[in-house]
C-alpha cells in the first residue's frame, strides 16, 4: 500500500491482496492433517466441506485446526511441521480436495476454562483479504451452554459439528447458511 513518495506526491492507497489461491503449492506438508496417526487410541475424525456463497464447493481452500487436548489443556509443544507419530501438538493443516472436502485425524478436545469443547478453525481461500476464524463445537450435552454459542443466537447452529463418521463441520463462506466467523484482533471484521 502506498500513500506517498519521496517527491511529496500523494497517491491513493492500493487494495490489499487476497490470501489465495496458492495453498496447494506452498503450505501443505507430510502428515499435516494427522494430529495423531489414524487408528491411534482416542483418534477421531473432523471433516467437512467448504462452500462459497452460491453453495459451490471451494476446491482451493486451506484450513488450520487449533485445539486443546482431551483434558482441556492448550498444548504448547513444538513440532507441528514435523510429525513424530506420538507428540500431540494441537495443530494441523489441510487443503481441500477437488470436491472441497477436508479431513483431520485428531483427538476429541476437552473443555477449556469451563466452556464447551471445540476445534478452532482458520480458513484461507481465494478472494478473502484476511483469514477467517471460527469454532467447530462438539455437539453440546442437554442444557450445556457456552458464551459464544449464546451470543450467536439462532446462528449458533452454524458452529456445531454433526456426529457423522466422527465430527462433520461444513464451512459456508457466505449465503443463508454462512458460518459465524470471529473478528481477529488487528484484522478487522470478516
Amino acid at each position: 500500500m502506498s500513500t506517498g513518495t519521496s517527491t511529496g506526491l500523494h497517491l491513493p492507497p492500493t487494495p490489499g491482496q487476497t490470501v489465495g489461491p496458492f495453498f496447494h503449492y506452498a503450505l501443505p506438508y507430510g502428515g499435516d492433517a494427522d494430529l495423531v496417526p489414524v487408528g491411534a487410541p482416542g483418534a477421531v475424525r473432523l471433516h467437512g466441506s467448504v462452500f462459497d456463497g452460491a453453495g459451490v464447493a471451494v476446491r482451493d481452500a486451506l484450513l488450520e485446526v487449533w485445539q486443546a487436548d482431551p483434558q482441556g489443556r492448550v498444548v504448547r509443544r513444538p513440532g507441528s511441521l514435523r510429525r513424530d507419530g506420538w507428540t500431540f501438538t494441537g495443530f494441523g493443516r489441510c487443503a481441500t480436495d477437488g470436491a472441497g472436502r477436508y479431513s483431520f485425524t485428531t483427538l476429541r478436545p476437552g473443555p477449556v476454562a469451563g466452556g464447551l469443547p471445540f476445534f478452532a478453525l482458520t480458513v484461507f481461500a481465494r478472494g478473502l483479504t484476511h483469514r477467517l476464524t471460527t469454532r467447530a463445537y462438539l455437539p453440546p450435552a442437554d442444557g450445556a451452554t457456552d458464551a459464544l454459542l449464546t451470543a450467536a443466537g439462532p446462528r449458533a447452529r452454524t458452529l456445531v459439528c454433526a456426529e457423522e463418521e466422527g465430527f462433520r463441520f461444513d464451512v459456508h463462506l457466505q449465503g443463508p447458511d454462512e458460518t459465524v466467523f470471529l473478528v481477529t484482533p488487528g484484522e478487522g471484521a470478516p
